[in-house]
């Protein structure tokens, strides 16, 4: 039995290494949760246009390696809209301290309840709120210019 909980720990824990970074985002229909990993990726030369195009309605199509893109100019940032992605088909545009092209994915493997997002973003402070635990994870979040950044990861055993 043991043997079984270490393997589901180490097959839990490696797919949360792949998605263990989120960017929480409140709404008029609650939650808006983008994923620091995901499928859809685009070089920083077609988001830097798309970005250079976009307006509130949606500037120009623009062909990419994923097919027609547009980019929209929001409150809270840029949002690029694959139109013709089977998944992943909305990246928020976002920069770091030194001006590098951050994606924010609309799909990723990490789920979260309303009320472990709402346990998040209510501990969340500038500097880094208290770490959480929840189920099987540990969070730190942080209000940054685009919402709350959390990031996750897996309780060791035994804890």
């Amino acid at each position: 039995m043991r043997l079984l909980a270490t393997l589901l720990f180490c097959l839990t824990g490696w797919a949360l290494a792949e998605d263990n970074v989120l960017l929480i985002q409140t709404g008029p229909q609650g939650f808006i949760v983008w994923h620091g990993e995901g499928t859809s990726q685009l070089d920083d030369d077609v988001v830097i246009t798309l970005m250079a195009g976009a307006t509130p309605e949606g500037g120009l199509p623009l062909a990419t390696p994923l097919g027609p893109a547009r980019a929209f100019a929001q409150p809270h940032g840029v949002v690029i809209r694959l139109e013709g992605a089977p998944q992943d088909a909305a990246l928020l545009v976002d920069r770091d301290g030194c001006g590098h092209v951050q994606l924010w994915h609309s799909e990723g493997a990490t789920r979260l309840s309303d009320a472990q997002l709402t346990e998040i973003v209510m501990a969340a402070l500038p500097e880094g709120g208290p770490r959480l635990r929840l189920d099987g994870l540990y969070a730190k979040s942080f209000i940054g210019p685009l919402g709350v950044t959390v990031t996750l990861w897996p309780v060791p055993p035994g804890r």
